[in-house]
């Protein structure tokens, strides 16, 4: 507190001088890039000074710090300003070299901050809304944690930097609603308030009154000049006061101090060009030359990368003497605790024996309820949805405003907000995120799901209602389309269970992968056992073996989740009429192409290949080859009871059989 007193009354001229490296250095790194958006940064570098000078809890020396603030620049393509900030700040692997290759192959300083280039951008950002939203999911996981393991070890605050763009985005709404009715007091948004988009002036698309908006929500707001580090300091001191989510209008000009293009949409996304570029610096009596930073003002900047050294080595002592440290330390470092496995094997166990008929969303709520309680980190939810997902675990409390001991979200219908939730928890660290809703309505979350498979997070999505099976509700809430694009979608594993074994077995190998999200595509209908073994996790490999031939195999049907007991039934006909027929599950693609193509070849045979999913064919290719056949879904589906839509749609028993009796006989 004494040193935020110290910056409020530091004379504007100095903070201005500060706040002039980061618009020198953006505007150079775009003019050596010859392209970017040097027109944020050059007008949120009097706030952003103000915000690091003096508010966020850091160390440049230890950027992973756990107990560090969060700083998320969600506004993405103003990129020099989080790069410039680091570079300032003294953090290690953000030098000149790297502010000269801006933009340029395997630099650390890319066109939109990415996630794991540098250890202190804190998230992916660039897509507008998202940051904003990720950074909602960090101040929950930073209650979360304080909650569970006390404030002496998890006391931190989360700040957003956003722009109009952001704002306008349908996400905002989503999320800002979820945090304001969370009361997360401990999150604040400065909004980059410069009324320009790529278009022009704001006011061609967007005349809502904002900070009514966010004071319906539930926020503290408050409007200051941006160009005003003693009146943006004055706010941020206001902010950390609040009881409630502060957004802070910041009015700023962006392409501050251009000669021609201040204030424009032309300094927004290209270089400045080289006479502008001089006007700018002219104009800020800015002297020196290119990416260089005079010596006093440099000293400066490292002091703030510095001040949070202290800060951090009492937070290192009071974990060394805390009680719950190595618990701590297990849970932030992603590792299982010993033993999670075990209330999960014991499930499998019972399955053999039991062989339950039941859907694989009913499955995947078993499954839970054995690694929730052993998985103290796992944090569920659903979008409205609890009683249709099944994501509850009985005696597991929910969050509510205030009380963040429970561990079950109630993420009402903000299925975008929920995902991007889940990414900041996840990024933060000490959680794993999972949440439910239908399927069909990944749509609406498609965009926060790739960027955590792009930033490789542990997320888990059950996604239940999966397929034509949903029945009377019909095409509106029938997935025909939707794991063929997420099959397409690099670093996401999608596996689709047949029975309640392989439900725990794909639960299982969600929660060991630790390098990318997991999608559970699960059934609203009943489906009969299928296995009784509970040695081997079998879906370990994407693809087995389930029955093989009698004898020389002719055929093999491939199939996933709900549709394979109908490959089980079609092999016993064919069996009983002497075509050697083998059924193989394929309940996670992603995991089967990792495997050796010797392996693929043996579970796919030599023979006809055909391919059951009450889903569109799209990418089945891959695997039944150029004269396989598909028995599934061509186009969208229809509302009726479940059966009937099947023989509607021809995919039955019957079918299957007469497609393999015409190819082999």
């Amino acid at each position: 507190m004494a040193h935020q007193a110290a910056i409020l009354a530091r004379p504007a001229g100095e903070a201005r001088r500060m706040a002039d490296c980061i618009r020198a250095l953006a505007i150079d790194a775009v003019e050596a890039a010859k392209s970017g958006h040097p027109g944020m940064p050059m007008g949120m570098a009097d706030a952003a000074t103000a915000l690091f000078d003096g508010f966020v809890k850091f160390d440049a020396a230890d950027p992973r710090w756990p107990d560090r603030d969060r700083f998320v620049l969600s506004a993405g393509h103003g990129s020099m300003l989080l790069y410039a900030l680091l570079h300032l700040t003294g953090h290690a692997g953000m030098g000149v070299e790297q502010l000269k290759q801006f933009r340029q192959l395997h630099s650390p300083a890319a066109g939109h901050p990415e996630f794991g280039e540098h250890p202190g951008i804190e998230t992916t950002t660039g897509p507008l809304g998202q940051g904003l939203a990720t950074a909602v999911g960090m101040a929950m996981a930073e209650r979360l944690l304080a909650a569970r393991f006390g404030k002496s070890l998890v006391d931190h605050r989360t700040w957003v930097i956003a722009s109009d763009g952001d704002l306008q985005e349908g996400i905002s709404h989503e999320a800002a609603s979820l945090a304001g009715h969370l009361a997360l007091a401990k999150l604040t948004v400065l909004w980059d308030d410069n009324s320009i988009s790529i278009d022009g002036d704001t006011a061609l698309s967007f005349t809502d009154d904002t900070l009514k908006r966010f004071s319906a929500y539930g926020w503290s707001t408050r409007r200051v000049d941006g160009h005003d580090p003693t009146a943006v300091a004055a706010a941020l001191a206001w902010a950390q006061r609040s009881r409630r989510p502060t957004l802070i209008a910041c009015r700023t000009i962006i392409g501050f101090s251009a000669p021609s293009k201040a204030g424009t949409a032309g300094s927004h996304g290209a270089p400045l060009g080289a006479a502008e570029a001089e006007g700018a610096k002219s104009a800020l009596g800015w002297n020196h030359g290119p990416f260089e930073i005079p010596e006093g003002l440099r000293e400066r900047w490292e002091a703030v990368g510095r001040r949070g050294a202290g800060t951090r080595r009492s937070w290192l002592k009071r974990l060394a003497n805390h009680p719950q440290r190595e618990e701590f330390e297990r849970a932030i470092a992603g590792k299982l605790p010993e033993g999670w496995h075990l209330p999960l094997a014991a499930l499998r166990a019972q399955h053999a024996e039991q062989k339950p008929k039941i859907a694989t969303r009913i499955a995947s709520q078993k499954a839970l309820e054995a690694l929730v309680p052993a998985i103290a980190e796992m944090v569920g939810g659903s979008a409205d949805l609890t009683g249709s997902n099944n994501t509850n675990v009985k005696g597991v409390a929910s969050v509510t405003p205030g009380n963040f001991a429970g561990r079950y979200i109630h993420y009402g219908v903000r299925e975008h907000g929920m995902a991007a939730a889940m990414n900041g928890m996840a990024l933060h660290g000490g959680i794993i995120p999972y949440s439910g809703t239908f399927l069909v309505f990944s749509d609406y979350m498609r965009p926060a799901i790739r960027l955590a498979a792009l930033m490789r997070q542990r997320v888990i999505h059950v996604l239940t209602h999966d397929s034509i099976g949903l029945g009377e509700d019909g095409p509106t809430h029938q997935p025909v389309e939707h794991l063929a694009s997420f099959r397409a979608m690099p670093n996401v594993f999608v596996f689709r269970p047949g029975d309640a074994m392989e439900t725990a077995e794909c639960w299982e190998l969600a929660i060991k992968r630790a390098d990318g999200p997991s999608l559970l595509a699960l059934s609203r209908q009943n489906l009969p056992a299928l296995r009784s073994d509970a040695g081997e996790n079998r879906c370990a490999r994407g693809g087995y073996v389930l029955e093989e031939a009698s004898g020389p195999r002719r055929a093999t049907l491939i199939a996933t989740g709900s549709e394979l007991h109908l490959a089980v039934a079609a092999r016993v006909t064919l069996e009983a009429e002497g075509i050697g027929t083998a059924v193989v599950s394929l309940p996670c693609w992603e995991l089967f192409a990792l495997q050796d193509a010797s392996y693929r070849e043996d579970v796919l045979g030599s023979g006809l290949r055909v391919g059951v999913e009450a889903l569109i064919g799209f990418g089945w290719d891959r695997w039944l080859g150029p004269e396989g056949v598909f028995i599934g879904m061509a186009g969208f589906g229809a509302s009726a009871p479940a059966e009937a839509l099947f023989k509607h749609f021809g995919i039955t028993v019957e079918a299957v059989v007469a497609a393999v009796k015409k190819r082999v006989e």
